[in-house]
């Protein structure tokens, strides 16, 4: 007998005008109430049998092991379940996991263990329930797949029971967790996303504390990726939901600056023309975590500089989720959406203005003058920029901007680039020179790693640029050493004579 979502013709979201939207998510979309009674019933007899029954009297890892808590996460725990799709995951949150590391060295054995106790038990659930350990690859399993038959139809209750070490303790949600704890979660070592179950409150809390509206745009842009995208190419490694969820949160943050009124058919359509331009998008939230830990931040920077599409989730900073590589397909579905009847909007306002990326915070630097701020498109040219700072300090030279990474060497911007190009995404500190010719831009660097620009004629000799180094709070000349590839350079030979060019940089040793 086939269940009534089979039965039932399915709905068609190309052909559905987009001032209709609001009509076939109602009607097509909501999940009704059985089915919602339905998957909670379930939910609740596995949830119990975990809790209570599963390690009851039971010595596993050497200790007797206790449910701290259960959280629900997927479509039904953030509240944008579609109707006879439901997806539950159920977040075990266990004692006997000491660390991150901890778990992923015992988590297959505690599912072994699980699954033998579910087999043998599944009788008392009053559900006829399939289980499967769910492997990525060669890697170590970290959940279990349910497959929950439904009572009163052919529909299957899908359910993943993941296991998760409690970072996060008594945490509340609404605000930061300590910086430590994502320290730790940075310094394990696991594979993306490895241990993101244990963020399972923070990621859930992300998506349920949005408007109903904006829950209903997430229901047709999943329904889509279900129907025309996930079904054409079963067997592609696509993207997942949350990946889809998070980017469509981005779209209504932009485009609507958070507002709870907005129009359907320009929403899906500003979500649509994301995913065509999947090669631009670097997409995070600052929300859980940010750039103040010099360990976060510096992996954020490196997790920003990677190959775009570039998503990361808002409660775990070490799962990209653009990273999974059939975005080219989903990008060919979005476009063939666009010249569907749904992509067909009366929003007279031109639609959302959406952003491939956030704009980034450029501190910049001057010798003798206080750092500023100001706010660019990492797409906008990079001379554009320099516009605004000739502007803004009443420069008449050369303009010269450069950047220095952590650890790595100052480097020049070129006009031509943009911040993209050199994957600047976040928050920067630049140095702004103002040369005339004939003088060229040297860097220095000093023993702490840090290098400064100089403007210097290459007749002067290496003495000058020793003073200028003392006025700008450097060294005494005296205790400078200047060197160039291992070569120190002396006091009265002349950068041109040594043959310095533009841009070389310099070692400053101080000897005192």
């Amino acid at each position: 007998m086939a269940s009534p979502a089979e039965m039932d013709p399915i709905p068609d979201l190309y052909g559905t005008f987009g001032e209709m939207l609001h009509h076939f998510l109602k009607h097509s979309l909501q999940p009704q109430r059985d089915w919602k009674e339905e998957g909670q019933d379930a939910w609740e007899r596995i949830e119990k049998f975990f809790r209570e029954q599963c390690f009851r009297d039971e010595l596993l890892l050497d200790q007797e092991v206790k449910v701290i808590k259960v959280v629900k996460g997927g479509s039904s725990g953030k509240g944008t379940t579609l109707n006879h799709r439901s997806d539950q995951d159920m977040v075990l949150f266990l004692n006997c996991f000491s660390s991150f590391k901890h778990q992923a060295q015992s988590r297959e054995r505690v599912i072994n263990f699980m699954k033998e106790k579910l087999v043998r038990c599944r009788n008392s659930l009053a559900y006829n329930i399939t289980v499967v350990t769910h492997r990525e690859g060669n890697r170590t399993p970290r959940s279990l797949t349910l497959r929950v038959q439904s009572k009163k139809s052919n529909d299957i209750i899908p359910m993943d029971v993941l296991l998760a070490y409690d970072a996060l303790g008594s945490f509340s949600r609404d605000s930061k967790p300590a910086p430590e704890i994502y320290e730790k979660l940075i310094k394990s070592r696991g594979y993306p996303g490895e241990f993101s179950p244990s963020f399972t409150e923070l990621q859930r809390h992300f998506v349920k504390s949005r408007p109903v509206k904006l829950k209903d745009l997430l229901r047709l842009v999943k329904f889509w990726y279900l129907q025309y995208v996930r079904r054409k190419y079963r067997r592609a490694r696509l993207p997942s939901k949350y990946a889809l969820e998070l980017l469509t949160i981005y779209a209504w943050e932009m485009g609507t600056e958070s507002s709870d009124s907005f129009s359907l058919d320009a929403g899906f359509v500003a979500v649509m023309e994301l995913l065509r331009d999947y090669e631009d998008i670097c997409i995070y939230w600052t929300k859980y975590y940010d750039f103040r830990n010099e360990v976060v931040g510096n992996f954020l920077k490196e997790q920003l500089k990677g190959d775009r599409p570039i998503i990361l989730d808002p409660a775990d900073p070490t799962n990209n989720l653009g990273s999974r590589k059939a975005w080219d397909l989903v990008a060919k579905e979005a476009k063939h959406c666009l010249r569907q009847a749904c992509c067909i909007t009366e929003d007279l306002s031109g639609g959302w203005h959406v952003l491939r990326a956030r704009d980034v915070q450029v501190t910049v630097k001057q010798t003798g003058k206080e750092p500023w701020s100001l706010w660019k498109n990492p797409y906008s040219p990079i001379r554009k920029m320099k516009a605004d700072i000739r502007r803004t300090n009443d420069l008449h030279g050369k303009v010269r901007i450069s950047f220095q990474e952590p650890g790595g060497e100052r480097q020049l911007l070129s006009s031509r680039k943009t911040l993209s190009d050199y994957g600047i995404f976040s928050k920067v500190n630049i140095r702004v020179l103002e040369t005339f010719p004939p003088e060229i831009q040297v860097f220095v660097k000093f023993p702490n790693g840090d290098s400064k620009p100089y403007a210097i004629n290459p007749d002067d000799i290496i003495r000058e640029l020793k003073r200028k180094i003392e006025d700008d709070g450097g060294p005494c000349m005296e205790d400078q050493v200047l060197m160039l590839e291992d070569e120190e350079l002396e006091d009265y030979h002349s950068l041109d004579y040594l043959q310095i060019k533009d841009c070389d940089t310099i070692q400053l040793i101080r000897v005192s």
